[in-house]
């Protein structure tokens, strides 16, 4: 009699689908990162290297990243969930991060912040429907001695004021040739 167990077993065909939706390239970086000790611990890392190669974490990212790795899925998405650094959805083509930290809040990022926010008709965590921007804010970016700050892309902007901000915008607009 046999058996027909090896029959049902389709760890291949996953593992098979997971590497592609990833891609050799981070497949290959997961595997480099299993075959270390307490591979599982270094689930932060795999979930940069995707977002690196991505822009962000689909569901199908997480997914396949918890089949290769081997650890749960709730697990894989609890971890990009938590951390602020993941992005569980396409940003825009420029990512504009303004500061909020002391010393920019104080010379008026709150009101820049604002400005952003009227001019691109987007909130904090959202991208333009024309995929153009996202819009971030963050605690620090270092330059307090430059307040109030913003960076689009890897470009910083120092001393932003409300008025300037449509300037700032459009420089990137005309870039696109949009």
């Amino acid at each position: 009699m046999s058996c027909a167990c090896n029959k049902t077993d389709n760890l291949e065909d996953v593992m098979a689908r997971a590497r592609q939706t990833l891609g050799e390239k981070v497949a290959a970086e997961i595997d480099r990162y299993r075959a270390g000790e307490m591979s599982d611990s270094r689930l932060i890392s795999v979930l940069h290297v995707v977002q690196s190669e991505y822009g962000y974490l689909s569901r199908d990212h997480l997914q396949a990243v918890a089949q290769l790795m081997q650890i749960p899925a709730a697990r894989v998405t609890g971890v990009a969930t938590f951390y602020h650094f993941f992005r569980l959805q396409p940003s825009g083509r420029h990512v504009i991060s303004i500061c909020l930290g002391t010393a920019c809040y104080v010379k008026g990022a709150d009101r820049v912040a604002q400005k952003l926010k009227d001019e691109l008709g987007i909130d904090f965590g959202e991208t333009t429907s024309d995929g153009m921007f996202s819009l971030e804010s963050t605690r620090c970016l270092g330059t307090c001695g430059l307040a109030p700050v913003m960076t689009v892309d890897e470009d910083v902007h120092s001393q932003v004021t409300p008025d300037r901000i449509p300037g700032i915008l459009e420089r990137y607009i005309k870039a696109a040739g949009a």
